[in-house]
């Protein structure tokens, strides 16, 4: 008798490296179930995490003002209407643009680590891998302390897509592009982007200003605005949705790059654009939120061990995923020691760790 004709026995076709795989024979949630489950617990989580605070704010106040704002009548949708003007500014200028901040860049970081993990076939990649991080903050350390906060979302981006360039640049300076060398190029321009961080840090940093780098260095979400609501929305539409759209191409790198080739794709253009796709949309993501760390690793294994590895499904479920995450994370950082508020870093540091450890066990037990 064959493994295929075997009684209770599921075969399922996952990436190689990926914690996906299973021989339990529970099938994978359907992607549309998943997704509307995942779209309704994000409005939800939107609304009920903006009452959240010392304002006495409900649900149904929140989305009247969000209403009202939209030009449409709160009281047509059953909404509360009963704001003061500060009470409707706190929702509308401080916590809302927040809160959508959070959720591009849990978008955003959890896309690229969906893709990061097909282009590399590594489950240990993440947005981060190509020294995006460590070039973002080597731009951000340096208007900082040269007391030019303004221009930091600029510098971040530019830091971030120097680093990116040099890394794809010296990867195919050691011949062709492979997973392999794409990998330890980035871990080379990512060592060298923290050494000079650290060097200028050392050297210039005084006073309240180690507080304000160090807040950045772990993630942030405290100074977003609807300009930075703008810059990851924009970055989302014109990069993510792409990468978005890639899920049948992703799927063919699963068994690697000669499958891939056999099936007609061009496999250098095509991790190139991805790789440049990804790089743009983690670049602007960091630009306003600081270095946010393990969103985009273990979000995306998380949807796996729900619906499968497809990578049409995969993508903008962790799209969504990241999202709900990030709301929720950015909304303890902000509220769990009220009235002091710590990096949102922490926060996914201390879930997503322990999240990750059992995803190893289990992936471990499965094996």
């Amino acid at each position: 008798m064959s493994l295929r004709e075997h009684p209770g026995l599921k075969i399922t076709t996952t990436a190689p490296g990926t914690f996906a795989g299973s021989l339990s024979g529970r099938r994978p949630m359907s992607g549309v179930l998943c997704g509307a489950v995942l779209l309704a617990a994000l409005v939800a989580s939107v609304l009920i995490t903006v009452s959240i605070g010392p304002a006495n704010l409900s649900p149904l106040q929140v989305l009247g003002s969000i209403l009202r704002h939209l030009g449409l009548r709160p009281e047509s949708f059953g909404a509360a209407v009963g704001l003061t003007a500060i009470q409707d500014g706190i929702v509308w200028e401080l916590r809302l643009p927040r809160l959508l901040t959070a959720a591009l860049v849990g978008a955003g970081l959890a896309v690229s680590g969906a893709v990061m993990q097909a282009l590399t076939r590594n489950p240990l990649a993440d947005p981060y891998l190509l020294g995006l991080s460590s070039g973002a903050s080597l731009g951000a350390v340096a208007v900082l302390l040269l007391g030019a906060a303004v221009l930091l979302p600029v510098a971040a981006f530019a830091g971030a897509m120097a680093a990116m360039a040099l890394t794809l640049g010296l990867a195919s300076a050691l011949g062709v592009i492979t997973p392999t060398r794409t990998v330890l190029a980035g871990l080379a321009v990512s060592a060298l982007a923290s050494a000079l961080a650290s060097f200028i840090i050392f050297f210039s940093a005084q006073g309240d200003s180690y507080r304000e780098v160090l807040s950045w260095l772990m993630g942030s979400l405290a100074a977003a605005t609807w300009g930075s609501v703008a810059i990851t929305g924009v970055a989302f539409a014109l990069a993510g949705t792409p990468v978005l759209l890639s899920g049948r191409i992703l799927d063919g790198f699963a068994f690697g790059d000669i499958a891939a080739a056999a099936l007609g794709l061009n496999v250098t253009a095509i991790r190139w654009l991805l790789l440049g796709g990804t790089a743009v949309l983690t670049g602007a993501m960091v630009s306003v939120s600081g270095s946010i760390g393990f969103v985009g690793l273990i979000l995306p294994h998380a949807v796996r061990l729900l619906t499968g590895a497809r990578h049409r499904a995969l993508l903008p479920l962790s799209a969504l995923a990241g999202a709900l995450f990030m709301v929720w994370a950015d909304t303890l950082a902000r509220t769990l020691f009220d009235p002091r508020e710590i990096p949102v870093g922490i926060i996914t540091a201390l879930l997503g760790a322990p999240v990750f450890i059992v995803m190893l066990w289990r992936w471990r037990n499965a094996s």
